[in-house]
């Protein structure tokens, strides 16, 4: 039978019965010299006798696998170790019987539901009198799929402040929040706060202008999420109205306001009430001067006053747990009074009022709540302008604001919202049962709820309802305990305490 002769010098040579691929002398049926890469297609049964110099495209993880390192002893290396499940050991370098190091190239695939864990054990002992006494450290890192974890010890997760959350995060990721103080996750559109078990919904109002000739000390109480006339919750300290609330999640601040007829001026007056119970106010700290016409907001650890009679642009702070004397904070960018403010986990704003040059404004400060020194900024306007204390409150998500006073229309009903993570966009809402300047408000993560007022004939002992997320009219609550107006309010739930 004829022979296939290939010319001199070629890459592919045939010598008797033998091919040969990068050699002119080949001594096997197929000799391979250096590199080869390729797919084959072998139909009868073939034998690679050595396959050291195949280099992988890629490592393919189908088990649960292991790679590790380790050393042994003081000072010294003494050993190297790669343990590998699942797959063929290539290019290995063999240490001893049981020990190999296997260099991984080319893309390195981890199937659907497996696992690779990569380890680092530095083990160190210093023998003392015949005893070993080790001391051992590990670290460890997985990539793949973990239908659960199960943890014996201590489990951490990331960290950090609002300006330290991922770019681009992906569903479901969390991560404990440093500036407030709260497990955070993402839920694909944004980050969200975990709702604290603590939080029952309760909803507390302090303070009024019951009528021409005397002021009110009385505290009220709703659960947000029922129906209902509110309870008697007890007695603050001093008798005022036009003072400013404000919470956490345990605790109620009323603070500021004009005494009494026949009483000195104003307050400079923190009272404190916890939440969950219910009782009489206790005197828990002061502001930095009296004040009345003001306006409150929190964060989950910071109460603030914001604004003053006399168009003060001042805005002060104190630890709502530990309380004692508020300190300046920063400033708004101009006076305002007769106005509200509502909060998300992490910014303020200050609505409606009075400013400068202008009885009725539509305008909005925003600022940072952990960012003391730092004055306000213009976040926008409302739809229409608003003075004589809105009701003003939020959930994490929307800031709403009811009724009021225009120098155009007179007293209001209607309600409007705002996203808080837009700048200034406000559209309307629905409208509240009856006008109402000088009511307060307050919520929960899910519903608004708008106390007391004056609709132009008389104080008003009227509660009002929303649902945050939608749109549309108020919903008869119930009845305050007495008509007022011009009063304070917050809840263990607002929006300024993050979750949802």
């Amino acid at each position: 039978m004829a022979k296939i002769r290939v010319g001199f010098s070629s890459d592919f040579n045939v010598k008797g019965n033998n091919v040969g691929f990068g050699t002119s002398n080949p001594t096997a049926l197929l000799d391979v010299v250096d590199t080869l890469k390729g797919d084959f297609n072998i139909s009868g049964v073939a034998t690679l006798t050595s396959y050291g110099g195949f280099v992988a495209q890629n490592q393919r993880i189908t088990q649960d696998h292991t790679v590790g390192y380790s050393t042994v002893g003081v000072g010294t290396v003494q050993q190297y170790y790669e343990t590998e499940t699942g797959y063929t050991d290539l290019g290995g370098v063999h240490h001893g019987d049981d020990q190999y190091f296997n260099t991984l190239s080319e893309d390195l695939v981890i199937e659907d539901g497996q696992i690779l864990n990569i380890t680092n054990t530095d083990m160190v002992g210093a023998t003392t009198i015949g005893e070993q006494d080790p001391h051992t450290h590990a670290s460890h890192v997985s990539a793949g799929s973990l239908e659960q974890v199960s943890v014996t010890g201590h489990f951490s997760v990331p960290c950090g402040g609002i300006n330290e959350r991922q770019e681009t995060p992906i569903e479901g990721t969390v991560r404990f929040n440093d500036d407030l103080n709260t497990l955070e996750f993402f839920n694909g559109v944004e980050w969200r706060q975990f709702t604290y078990n603590q939080r029952s919904g309760r909803g507390v109002f302090g303070g009024s202008n019951n009528n021409s000739s005397s002021y009110g000390n009385t505290m009220d109480y709703i659960q947000i999420m029922s129906t209902g006339n509110a309870i008697d919750f007890g007695d603050m300290t001093v008798t005022v109205y036009g003072g400013g609330g404000c919470g956490s999640e345990t605790r109620a601040n009323f603070f500021g306001g004009r005494l009494a007829p026949g009483s000195s001026g104003f307050t400079d007056r923190i009272d404190s009430v916890t939440i969950a119970s219910s009782g009489g106010g206790v005197d828990y700290g002061d502001l930095v001067g009296t004040t009345v016409h003001t306006a409150g907001c929190s964060s989950s650890t910071r109460g603030f006053k914001v604004g003053a009679y006399n168009l003060n642009n001042d805005i002060e702070f104190w630890e709502i747990e530990t309380g004692g004397q508020a300190i300046d904070f920063s400033h708004l960018t101009s006076g305002r009074h007769t106005h509200q403010c509502f909060s998300s986990p992490t910014r303020a704003f200050a609505a409606g009022g009075s400013v400068p040059g202008n009885t009725r404004s539509s305008s909005v400060d925003v600022f940072n709540m952990a960012s003391k020194g730092t004055d306000a900024s213009d976040f926008g306007d409302m739809a229409s302008e608003r003075g004589e204390n809105p009701g003003t409150t939020a959930n994490s998500v929307r800031g709403i604001i009811g009724g009021g006073m225009s120098a155009a229309a007179g007293r209001l009903n209607s309600l409007e919202y705002v996203t808080m993570t837009t700048s200034g966009r406000f559209a309307e809402f629905g409208d509240l049962t009856t006008l109402a300047q000088g009511s307060a408000a307050t919520a929960t993560s899910t519903r608004a709820v708008f106390g007391g007022g004056h609709d132009g004939t008389s104080k008003r002992n009227v509660i009002d309802y929303v649902t945050i997320s939608s749109l549309g009219d108020a919903i008869d609550f119930g009845d305050m305990v007495e008509a007022r107006s011009i009063h304070g309010a917050t809840s263990d739930s607002h929006g300024g305490l993050g979750g949802f």
